[in-house]
């Protein structure tokens, strides 16, 4: 098998970078090989040194100053070029020919799971990928929030195509007890118990059905928490001997 592609997905300051980050210390510990790419040309001040870096093709600023933009223009620009230069960034790839590829996406997830570009990325890339998808803690600690999350992990796993991990990140900022009442609402008539009324019970049943309602893997980057639940959850995608069409989450 070639390289397992691992996509850190979420929305914008859910810990995307630090967690790419941590994991792959961990995987240093472990004397496990692999390669980081990061495919954000906006990223500042990373955690990381990414070995491969779509910033070496272009930057945000290049994007303004070649297209007469301003940041937000760029930033969709520069997700729209990205699939333009995925062949060169598979090569680079390939040349480190490892075991796993940890790859870092855009800061807003819509950029990337939404536009034809991240389709393109992944299939570029190859099948054998997996996201660890980020749950804002500060947004999935409410059972509205951790359903609107769901929903846009379904909307993720709807573009890519691609098995998805659901992992709760920085959960060193929550409590025992909020940890175990998030996680508790994998079982649906629990979450189901405590939402309100109105169109939040509507998409509750679209996620319910869908059999996006999984509990959710605590992992902190800060503490270096949950990383080996990270890797075993991969482990069981490709290894435990599942039926890779059926695996969504």
């Amino acid at each position: 098998m070639k390289g397992i592609n691992v996509y850190f997905i979420g929305t914008a300051g859910s810990g995307k970078t630090h967690l790419l980050a941590a994991f792959s210390e961990w995987l240093d510990f472990h004397k496990i090989d692999h390669v980081t790419v990061n495919l954000d040309p906006g990223s500042e001040d990373m955690p990381y040194s990414p070995d491969i870096d779509i910033r070496e093709y272009f930057t945000l600023n290049d994007i303004m100053l070649r297209y007469g933009v301003g940041p937000n223009g760029a930033q969709i620009l520069g997700a729209d070029l990205l699939g333009a230069e995925i062949d060169e960034i598979k090569d680079e790839i390939e040349y480190y020919d490892v075991p796993y590829v940890l790859i870092d996406t855009p800061g807003q997830m819509e950029l990337f799971t939404l536009r034809r570009s991240g389709e393109i990325v992944v299939n570029v890339l190859g099948k054998d990928s997996v996201a660890v998808f980020l749950f804002d803690p500060v947004i999935s600690k409410t059972p509205d929030g951790f359903v609107s999350v769901t929903f846009l992990m379904a909307s993720s796993v709807f573009r890519l195509k691609i098995p998805h991990i659901p992992v709760l990140s920085k959960c060193d900022l929550l409590g025992t007890r909020e940890i175990e009442r998030i996680e508790s609402w994998s079982d649906p008539d629990v979450l189901y118990s405590e939402l309100g009324s109105g169109v939040e019970r509507e998409v509750f049943h679209v996620v319910r059905e869908a059999g996006f309602l999984q509990k959710p893997v605590p992992v902190s980057a800060k503490k270096g928490y949950g990383m080996e639940d990270v890797y075993d959850s991969i482990q069981e995608i490709f290894y435990g001997g599942e039926d890779m069409d059926r695996i969504l989450y």
